[in-house]
């Protein structure tokens, strides 16, 4: 995807701006293949004309661009030209669009604004001032305005189209260069092994690395969302990475738990209510969905609404509009949804408790996202992070304090029911019992840790019989539990256990643990 932000910064690109700006007053802007604008904030006054700023500050006349330069496109494509040059009926002037083509990709626009195509359409500058003048503009800003209008005749607009067209093609260059720089980022990655992080969240196990690549293609995506997992594993952290990452990252993000309220009140807090509609509605009051116009809506526990809500829900993900309660007249956003449940929807479904059209619209992009106890090899990462932020938090400056090898062996062996949330609270306890201790010993954990940690390491081993066979129960368990807990690194785990790698393949073998059988 293009990063818009970055052509303001190119000096090739801010010096051809300025040529423009300087022999005919134009404005260069950039739109996606959409025909939003993208890379520019009108509003910050970096335009050169005061007619395209008036227009481009407000938002019915960004809406109107859009659909004008969707227009030209098809001019392009029609007639088979390298631009378009029309009336933009919102402003009055004309604009000039040269389409980004990437590798055969139409990727956006580089639109020229501000100008007469020829000194025959003189007769439109006073529709020029009307139309500012009914924008709000004041006689100053207009007379400004029309003076900066330039004509361009036959003989100039050549070399006009030219520079415009040198725009686009350093979009080009720069996203074809950027494009090699992170591939190569990417390779290198790869060489020296899988990252740790993604934006919050930490973890370099092949579940998370799954998850990682799945985020890093969905970033230019505008598609709904449904996160799926167990509570305490994140799910929030993923649906702010969604929208940080996405082109609405500058746009309200707004979360909303779907279990925190009854209907009534929560029909309120996302659709908003009017004036009267109801005992205690003593002012209009807006809802979260037009507070989340035109960035994203995180919908947590979406398994837990009522028939009647998936109802509504289902409106505004079908149509974009909602009706606030009491009002008579629908309202339209432009959201993106991103859904989150610990449930499962598809079963919900086949028991008539969730609408399968809801389920469909919601299940977009699907993301499961791990339980701890299947991505153990995590841990350590984790409760170092943990512990180096709680320690922060409570004692800054203090020593660093470190785990024993005994306490993670603990760590691993607990089955965590309440996921990175439990393994953070455990932490952050932890850092208060060790006191000016530097070592955090396996005594300090949780009982539950320690209690349920024993049962979970000798699960599965004979508690009578003969002894033989009772610790081949143990080895079989310890092999099967570590092949899992390293992602089948067969080294690795020979040297956690002690043993070689040609042993380790022979137990493999003589207990049946092959990769392909356990997960079948």
């Amino acid at each position: 995807m293009i990063n818009w932000d970055e052509f303001e910064h190119i000096h090739v690109i801010k010096k051809l701006k300025q040529i423009l700006n300087s022999w005919w007053n134009i404005d260069v802007v950039f739109t996606d293949e959409r025909g939003q604008l993208r890379g520019v904030d009108p509003k910050a006054g970096s335009m050169c004309n005061p007619a395209v700023m008036t227009f481009l500050g407000k938002e019915t006349s960004v809406t109107s661009l859009a659909e004008a330069v969707q227009k030209a496109m098809e001019e392009v494509r029609v007639s088979g030209s390298r631009y378009a040059i029309r009336k933009w009926d919102t402003a009055g002037f004309d604009m000039a669009v040269i389409p980004i083509t990437i590798e055969n990709d139409f990727m956006g626009c580089v639109v020229a604004l501000g100008f007469m195509k020829d000194r025959t359409q003189v007769s439109r500058i006073s529709e020029i001032r009307e139309r500012m003048a009914i924008f709000g503009a004041s006689g100053d800003t207009i007379d400004k305005a029309i003076g900066k209008i330039s004509f361009i005749d036959d003989q100039d607009r050549e070399h006009f189209l030219e520079l415009v067209e040198l725009v686009a093609q350093e979009v080009v260059t720069l996203h074809l260069e950027i494009t090699t720089r992170e591939n190569r980022i990417k390779e290198l990655n790869k060489e020296l092994g899988s990252r740790y992080k993604y934006d919050n969240m930490i973890g370099k196990s092949k579940p998370m690395q799954t998850l990682y690549a799945l985020l890093d293609k969905i970033k230019g995506a505008d598609s709904t969302v449904l996160i799926q997992g167990e509570n305490g594993t994140g799910k929030e952290l993923i649906a702010k990475a969604i929208h940080y990452n996405s082109l609405r990252k500058d746009k309200p993000f707004v979360i909303q738990n779907c279990s925190a309220f009854n209907d009534n009140l929560l029909e309120s807090e996302l659709f908003g209510h009017v004036k009267g509609s109801f005992t205690g509605a003593i002012r209009d009051k807006k809802g979260l969905f037009e507070m989340a116009d035109k960035g994203t809506f995180f919908l947590d526990e979406i398994g837990d609404t009522s028939p009647t809500m998936q109802v509504k829900l289902l409106r505004v993900l079908q149509e974009g509009t909602f009706i606030p309660v009491g009002a008579v007249e629908s309202r339209r956003v432009d959201v993106r949804i991103v859904a989150a449940t610990n449930r499962n929807l598809k079963e919900m479904v086949e028991a008539g408790t969730f609408r399968e059209d809801l389920y469909y619209r919601l299940n977009v992009i699907n993301i499961h996202v791990p339980a701890l106890r299947d991505r153990k090899e995590d841990i350590p990462l984790l409760a170092e992070f943990f512990l180096n932020k709680s320690q922060a938090a409570n004692h800054p400056g203090a020593p660093k304090k470190i785990l024993t090898k005994r306490a993670l062996e603990k760590l691993y062996d607990y089955a965590w029911p309440g996921n990175v949330r439990e393994l953070q609270n455990e932490m952050e306890r932890l850092i208060v019992l060790a006191g000016v201790e530097n070592k955090i010993t396996a005594d300090m954990l949780s009982p539950k840790i320690l209690e349920l940690g024993d049962k979970t390491k000798v699960q599965g081993a004979r508690l009578h019989g003969k002894l033989k066979d009772a610790l081949e129960d143990l080895e079989r368990e310890m092999i099967r539990e570590g092949l899992r807990r390293t992602g089948w690194n067969k080294s690795k785990l020979a040297k956690e256990l002690g043993i070689s790698r040609a042993g380790l393949i022979m137990k493999v073998e003589k207990y049946g643990l092959d990769k392909r059988k356990m997960l079948k």
